[in-house]
């Protein structure tokens, strides 16, 4: 990974209480953060083996306030590092010394629902989970679901383009995410898209869905909200190998089925969370897909049907169909809880790379064989029916060389990744975490005409500046 941070700018340490007090008129009183202590909370994000302690934070509540902090930033040479709820698992949202982080955490209404046309608008920090929640009584929901959705925000979402284990059939962030209120670096207000379901022009909202944070602040968005299903019911399918687990998978997408989730865990995955979330997981398989259907209980019947017998083709050691909510339920709390569960029994790095669902098998055995040369475990915990796969590499901090172990074994992985045609990041972003990886999937030509792209909305790289491209190179500082 080769995780370093740029050299701060003396100038604007030196600065820093000037600074300050540029800032303090702009917000209340308590949205600027400048204690250490206070500033501690923020040091860091999902990827929590790195830290860095940002120059100040400011907690806007409107999109007014992120402007006038924007243009204030902009004509003092501040650079700033935008943030939602912290969870990204690529350092997306790490501070650099000499930068601010604008959080969006206090921007949390619901602007408007409106049924009728299936769209809400909501303020950027309002979390995943709050929107399904804020139309869940006329029978709606918004569908990306990331396992982080109790905590996560749109804006942080929108940044990285996440998915989630749903979206299999409903899509990530970018198919569900109709419009934004976008604050440029100086401090500009754009409005991309709307309530529509497509605008004339370039899509540019499509070019703001997934760029880290670089192009601007998101400060409001409009998603569209879909029906509920009439139901849904999980499988869960236990195999005595890997690779036919893998196999399994790429057969049910070929049969042209497209269940609502095809999420796997493995052996290692399996223990850790039936021991945390006790959810009925089979204890003695080596690898275990839950596959969820939706729709009517003849629908749900008949898919699952077509599934077991596929399933069967693969000497599944288990194969049990949830018949309560409340079995469900529990199913899904287990995968949704994984990663938290691996968290207290060990450090670890979440990797996100996608591959083609027919390498699943093959790629999953080379996981295993990379993570195992490191004298390392590993967990794998994923969605796979869109090959976005998610290996959780277990390490100890404290003994010596380990991180760069589970590092090396990180960067292989990803190779891996695109060497049998996928990409570096499927949802969690590139952050710090990939941006030297950008050279093994992208050419310099690639690199640099992407470059132009963020130059065109923020040619001075004040926007999350260390992020996403390699650090040496780059057309801008």
């Amino acid at each position: 990974m080769s995780i370093r941070f740029p050299d701060p700018d003396p100038a604007i340490l030196a600065r820093r209480e000037a600074i300050l007090a540029g800032l303090a008129p702009l917000v209340a009183p308590e949205a600027l953060v400048v204690s250490e202590d206070e500033r501690r909370a923020f040091e860091t994000d999902g990827l929590t083996a790195y830290r860095q302690m940002p120059l100040a934070v400011v907690l806007p509540s409107t999109t007014a306030e992120v402007s006038a902090i924007m243009a204030y930033c902009h004509a003092n040479g501040v650079r700033v590092v935008p943030r939602g709820a912290g969870t990204s698992l690529a350092g997306g949202a790490i501070a650099q010394a000499d930068a601010i982080i604008l959080g969006v955490g206090k921007m949390t209404k619901v602007l408007d629902l409106d049924f009728a046309n299936r769209t809400a608008r909501v303020q950027s920090g309002i979390t995943n989970l709050a929107i399904s929640g804020a139309v869940s009584h006329e029978g709606f929901f918004y569908a990306p679901d990331p396992s982080s959705q109790l905590a996560c925000t749109i804006a942080g979402n929108i940044a990285m383009n996440s998915g989630g284990a749903h979206c299999l059939k409903y899509g990530v962030t970018t198919n569900n995410l109709l419009g934004v209120t976008l604050v440029l670096n100086d401090g500009t207000v754009v409005e991309i898209g709307g309530q529509h379901l497509d605008a004339g022009g370039y899509d540019l909202l499509g070019l703001v869905c997934g760029s880290e944070g670089q192009l601007g602040i998101v400060t409001e968005a409009t998603v569209r909200i879909l029906r509920a299903a009439e139901g849904a019911r999980p499988a869960l399918v236990g195999f005595s190998k890997v690779e036919d687990a893998g196999d399994c998978v790429a057969a049910i997408i070929a049969a042209g089925i497209i269940p609502v989730a095809i999420e796997y865990m493995d052996r290692e995955a399996i223990l850790i969370t039936e021991d945390f979330a006790q959810a009925g997981y089979p204890r003695d398989a080596e690898a275990m897909l839950i596959i969820e259907v939706e729709g009517s209980d003849t629908e749900c019947g008949a898919m699952l049907a077509r599934i077991e017998r596929i399933a069967e083709g693969f000497r599944p050691t288990s194969l049990r169909v949830s018949r309560s909510e409340a079995e469900s339920a529990a199913i899904w709390k287990g995968r949704k809880s994984a990663f938290g569960a691996t968290g207290r029994i060990s450090d670890y790095i979440c990797m996100d790379g996608t591959i083609p669902t027919g390498q699943l098998g093959p790629v999953l055995e080379r996981i295993g064989a990379i993570c195992a040369g490191k004298g390392l475990r590993v967990a794998n915990v994923f969605h796979a029916g869109d090959g976005n796969l998610h290996p959780l590499i277990l390490f100890d901090i404290n003994k010596a060389g380990e991180l760069q172990k589970a590092e090396e074994a990180g960067d292989e992985i990803l190779k891996l990744c695109v060497e049998v045609g996928g990409c570096l990041t499927g949802e969690h972003g590139v952050g710090i975490e990939k941006r030297e990886l950008m050279r093994f999937q992208y050419d310099q030509v690639d690199l640099d005409q992407q470059m132009r792209v963020k130059a065109v909305f923020d040619p001075d790289w004040m926007l999350n500046p260390a992020k996403v491209f390699p650090l040496e190179g780059r057309l801008a500082a």
